[in-house]
């Protein structure tokens, strides 16, 4: 039994072997919402036991509330209609992570169960998931996150309003060796708490922006691959602010600095050989006819499915040119400047970057999306427009390339998908494109900085 640790847990039976193990008096839960924010709380142990059984009750608010506590008034799952009642939720044993920072405490996933699982993003993953091993496939993913690290404590950038904000390290410094080295200390930390947390970092450096990095988390299936990166983001931050410092993984917050991506790398394998269905050495480029039949599919529903990668008002901020972010549902082979990067490889290489998403995006919505449309476009034999070669800003794009440029128009899209109800079910399509709607109409009731340096003296 003292061999048991967390990433050991498999089941019901040693998640409790664990916990008694450990004398642990409580532990926490937490489950990701519609945002990508992780709600949860302390369990005393006992109450933990018996929800391991049984499932526990928690409020199904945080199914009707934004990322700031604001109650929803135009969704039909919750609300004040429905009295907020409880829901039932899940735990997830073979989530269970150590966490560093607060001695032997034990941490564990949940899930929505029941009508609530219909909206819940990683209940949602898994019905996506379990499509494509219907079609003999399992997938494989990825997650990379840029992040901008400051000088600043949440009390600090409220009482500057956020602005004149200091990063980290000044200047443009991308992949630089000085940074890491000057800062060689914060990244071993980074680094560390990513292994402890089963979350592991495969790649960290600078990126171009001051107090910019880049951090490439381990390849892993799909599910666990997201339950990676929602974790990733959440400690980040937490081990940003335990040192005196903040990350950001908002799209983009300042004009002058190119955005903030979550690329997606994915690929599929046969279920029944263990095979790449991405690789076949005998087509141009690698690709089997279903690797370019799931590019199909991702190009053709990105239009649809932009607001899973792109959910916040900030999100649009980024979609321009030059600035390292596709601005149209375009693919190319090893091109940078387009939405869908074919990656050229081997049995255990080929795959696809998905590099449309943005930073804030929801892990769990934003992987069910870019998957979705890639199987869709395998059951449909889709065949994706030609691959661009050169500067896909440059060229002129057909109208069905062309990306929503606000969010309430993405939210419009995805209501309007029958792909994505296809895929996602109703109840979930509608919940999400009203979450989009009211995000939309927050933002129309303040006044911006812009407009008041346009227009306060001049109109």
């Amino acid at each position: 039994m003292s061999s048991l640790t967390a990433r050991k847990i498999t089941d019901i039976d040693l998640a409790r072997r664990l916990v008694e193990q450990r004398g642990l008096s409580h532990v926490k839960v937490g489950v990701f919402d519609i945002d990508g924010v992780l709600r949860g709380k302390y369990m005393q142990r006992d109450k933990f036991f018996h929800a391991l059984e049984h499932g526990f009750s928690f409020c199904d608010v945080v199914l009707g509330w934004d990322s700031k506590d604001e109650l929803y008034d135009n969704v039909t799952y919750t609300g004040w209609h429905t009295g907020y009642p409880d829901a039932l939720l899940r735990i997830v044993p073979e989530s269970c992570r150590d966490l560093t920072c607060e001695g032997d405490m034990l941490l564990f996933l949940a899930e929505f169960d029941g009508p609530a699982g219909e909206i819940c993003p990683r209940r949602l993953l898994q019905r996506v998931l379990a499509r494509g091993g219907e079609m003999g496939f399992k997938v494989c993913g990825s997650l990379e996150y840029e992040f901008f690290l400051f000088q600043e404590t949440p009390e600090s950038i409220r009482d500057k309003g956020y602005r004149n904000l200091k990063p980290l390290t000044p200047d443009m410094m991308g992949y630089s060796m000085l940074r890491s080295s000057v800062h060689s200390e914060l990244y071993h930390e980074l680094l560390a708490l990513s292994e402890a947390m089963d979350f592991p970092i495969e790649g960290l450096h600078t990126e171009t922006g001051p107090g910019v990095l880049e951090a490439a988390i381990a390849v892993d299936d799909a599910l666990p691959a997201a339950d990676k990166g929602a974790l990733f983001k959440v400690f980040t931050k937490v081990w940003a602010q335990r040192r005196g410092l903040m990350a950001t993984f908002m799209a983009k917050w300042s004009p002058d600095y190119p955005g903030q991506s979550g690329h997606i790398h994915l690929s599929l394998r046969h279920t029944d050989s263990d095979t790449s269905a991405f690789f076949d050495a005998d087509k141009p480029f690698g690709m089997s006819d279903i690797q370019r039949h799931f590019v199909a599919g991702q190009q053709k529903l990105m239009p649809e499915f932009l607001c899973l990668f792109a959910p916040t008002i900030n999100s649009y901020t980024r979609l321009i040119p030059g600035f390292w972010a596709p601005t149209e549902a375009t693919w190319g082979v090893e091109n940078r400047t387009t939405a869908l990067r074919v990656i050229p490889g081997s049995d255990k290489s080929q795959r696809v970057e998905y590099r449309l998403g943005s930073a804030d995006a929801n892990p769990y919505l934003a992987l069910s999306a870019a998957i979705g449309a890639g199987l869709y476009g395998i059951a449909h034999r889709l065949e994706p427009d030609e691959p661009v070669k050169g500067n896909a800003y440059e060229l002129d794009h057909p109208e069905h390339q062309s990306l929503p440029r606000t969010l309430w128009d993405a939210a419009q899209r995805l209501k309007a998908s029958e792909a994505a109800r296809e895929l996602f079910g109703d109840a979930f399509v509608e919940h999400f494109a009203a979450t989009r709607e009211w995000e939309e109409r927050q933002f129309r009731k303040h006044i911006t900085d812009w407009e008041l340096d346009r227009y306060f003296e001049i109109i």
